[in-house]
């Protein structure tokens, strides 16, 4: 039967883990003091590019979507505020409505031809955007006949070379293609076709991620490259930097890193006498369904069309950690009441308030993740399921309900077994669900220390836990995130694997 010392090391060990996890949270509230971003008077962004799905339930995706002259009007009225100039990537779904309304604001258009593998809608597309720059000479800078064509292989060099030329033959404005700037290495004949070469320049994806501190620097260096070997004009089409999702290498999203690589790039392009276009002007949730959490928030706006942080003075990763202690006391309090009523013993009953704290504290960073990340009902539905687990599996344990402790750890691995494979097989467009694992770990080590009986299942879930969670850190080893997932899935997987027998005698079990 577990002694008193048994219980003390474990309130220590849980203790300190809460006092880390606060203190780490209470250091994203600290200011960080990045480059101002000193704009002279009427100095704006030079061009940003729009996408005016940034509402619930909008998506280009939906064939019968129409975004409203209205909503369009009202994002450009708050643009014009911070660019002189919007890029649009298709002229349909009420985009067709932009060059007009953008006019009236004073903001030029880079306007987009949307080209995929339907001819039909290519052939519709090219008809409106010849259309308006013909009809709005004045206020569209440029036509983009496609984007990322090459890269997603949807038309070839020779097909892209006709319809460019044809564009070209109908409208009194400059052309361009727009896409990643290895492919346009990968197609350098392209660029006779072109007024100027539009080239994407992402150093959160590249192959080999730039850390944000040296991203700028690489966009100048490709931009120097590329000029060189196009022997063209060039337009950075695209270059941003996003503020949530997952990290890759030492690439880590967040608002700080974009505050810092905005506020940085814009002034050297300024200083310079770059033409650019940041991507992106609002936050599009729409896009976390196909390049996952990342892909929703590479916007200057949020998707209500607040500015994410300013251009000038200290920017805080985390406005306040007051959410978080709150929900950090309101664990502790419930398990504290939960083993006073069932009688618990001191140490023991400190224990459960430890671990009542850390699981309230991660059920609230959780929280926070999912409201960035989670992309529909059965996201919810499934990872809030494992949530719930977690969290009754930390109850169960200062309740000491045996039944359900068996049945809780058994889905809580089971979910982690899932989300490791997933990580392991299909990486690129996934977080990692840290806070999620981490919420009963501490109640896991604390079974593991009592030699709770281990069945067969947990056993396997485990195994694979800690094959994937050392697998994916393998494929990535300088990411701190893949760093910090390996290691708790191997603790996750210590809590079932080397467990011994159980040594818990049933009429025991209330004395705990």
């Amino acid at each position: 039967m577990p002694t008193s010392a048994f219980w003390r090391r474990h309130f220590l060990l849980h203790f300190a883990a809460v006092f880390a996890l606060g203190f780490w949270v209470v250091q994203q509230t600290r200011p960080v003091e990045l480059p101002d971003l000193h704009l002279a008077e009427g100095e704006r962004l030079a061009c940003v590019s729009y996408a005016p799905y940034h509402k619930p339930g909008q998506s280009p995706f939906d064939p019968h979507q129409r975004i409203s002259r209205e909503q369009i009007a009202a994002d450009l009225a708050a643009l014009a505020k911070i660019t002189h100039c919007v890029r649009i990537y298709a002229t349909d779904q009420g985009l067709e409505n932009v060059p007009e309304l953008a006019a009236h604001y004073g903001l030029k258009v880079l306007l987009g031809a949307w080209i995929g593998r339907d001819a039909a809608n290519n052939r519709a597309q090219i008809e409106m955007a010849v259309q308006l720059a013909n009809r709005y000479p004045e206020t569209v800078r440029a036509v983009i006949v496609g984007n990322e064509v090459l890269l997603r292989r949807e038309q070839s060099e020779a097909a892209l070379r006709a319809m460019l030329d044809e564009v070209k033959s109908r409208v009194r404005v400059p052309v361009t293609y727009a896409d990643v700037w290895e492919f346009w290495l990968r197609h350098p004949d392209l660029a006779a076709s072109v007024d100027f070469a539009t080239i994407h320049i992402l150093p959160y994806w590249e192959d080999d991620p730039v850390a944000v501190e040296h991203a700028v620097e690489h966009v100048a260096a490709i931009r120097e490259r590329m000029m060189r070997t196009l022997n063209k004009p060039v337009l950075i089409g695209e270059t941003g930097w996003p503020s949530a999702g997952r990290e890759r290498e030492n690439a880590r999203p967040g608002i700080v890193e974009q505050a810092r690589f905005m506020r940085v790039f814009i002034r050297a392009a300024h200083d310079r006498g770059w033409d650019y276009n940041f991507i992106e002007a609002i936050d599009q949730p729409w896009k976390r369904l196909s390049e996952g959490t990342v892909g929703g928030y590479w916007g200057v706006l949020d998707a209500d069309l607040n500015a994410k942080f300013p251009l000038q003075g200290a920017v805080r990763e985390r406005a306040s950690a007051l959410p978080f202690l709150l929900a950090s006391l309101i664990g502790a309090f419930v398990c504290g009441a939960v083993g006073l009523h069932t009688g618990t013993r001191r140490w023991r009953w400190l224990v459960g308030v430890a671990i009542g704290a850390w699981a309230g504290g991660m059920a609230w960073l959780g929280y926070e993740h999912a409201l960035v990340a989670w992309r529909d009902w059965t996201e919810w539905l499934a990872l809030g399921a494992v949530t719930m687990a977690g969290a009754g599996l930390v109850l169960a344990l200062v309740a000491w309900w045996a039944r359900l402790i068996f049945a809780l750890r058994l889905f809580v691995l089971f979910g982690a077994t899932v989300g490791a494979l997933l990580l392991l097989a299909d990486p690129r467009y996934r977080d990692f669900p840290l806070a999620l694992y981490a919420l009963p770990l501490p109640a896991l080590l604390t079974l593991r220390g009592l030699s709770w009986r281990i069945g067969r299942e947990e056993k396997i879930c485990a195994a694979l836990i800690a094959v994937c969670g050392i697998g994916r850190w393998l494929m990535e080893p300088m990411n701190p995130q893949a760093q910090a997932w390996a290691a708790l899935c191997v603790l996750l997987a210590v809590c079932a694997i080397t467990s011994k027998a159980s040594t818990v005698p049933t009429a025991a079990q209330s004395q705990l």
